[in-house]
């Protein structure tokens, strides 16, 4: 699995623990974590173990998360990755999130592009995933923009902040 993608203005870059001070401060906002399935982060400590985690499930090949670097101010403005990889079924599942200073600049879309064509070109993957809760009207805009099919809602699918949650499942396959 690649560890860097670059765009016009992005670096994705696989996330390591010295991006966790730039983490933990995209982590603890409440307006970024409103709909991600962790609490807004308290401290520093928090971003390392989370970082530790997603790097054990990508030595598994299980999922790589990259911090995501704006090439102008050399920032990390947000993460993205994919949450899950299925080699077996070649698919996966998209995730992301952006510094609410970077919001509406249309650095989501770059970075999702860009992990959409890396799965369907460089991985041979015939379908990418998202799951979005119903209420994150922007991020449900967004991949809509990008051509990503509604299939339905998961009642109850997810447990998130001590309650289980409803998730639109959109998907965009190789042949769309």
């Amino acid at each position: 699995m690649i560890t860097e993608l670059r765009t016009e203005r992005l670096l994705l870059k696989k996330m390591e623990v010295s991006h966790s001070s730039s983490l933990f401060k995209i982590w603890s906002d409440p307006d970024v974590t409103k709909f991600m399935n962790i609490n807004s982060f308290t401290d520093e400590s928090q971003a390392i173990e989370m970082i530790e985690m997603l790097d054990m499930l990508y030595e598994e090949s299980k999922a790589i998360r990259y911090s995501i670097f704006h090439l102008e101010s050399n920032q990390i403005i947000g993460s993205c990755g994919y949450n899950s990889l299925d080699f077996e079924n070649l698919k996966a599942e998209i995730g992301y999130e952006i510094s609410k200073e970077y919001w509406g600049n249309g650095f989501a879309s770059e970075a999702i592009l860009t992990l959409v064509s890396y799965a369907f070109h460089n991985l041979n993957f015939n379908r990418i995933e998202a799951k979005i809760e119903p209420d994150n009207k922007n991020s449900i805009k967004l991949v809509e923009k990008l051509n990503f099919q509604f299939e339905g809602t998961l009642r109850r699918s997810e447990r998130s902040k001590d309650t289980f949650i409803d998730l639109n499942m959109y998907s965009k396959l190789v042949t769309d």
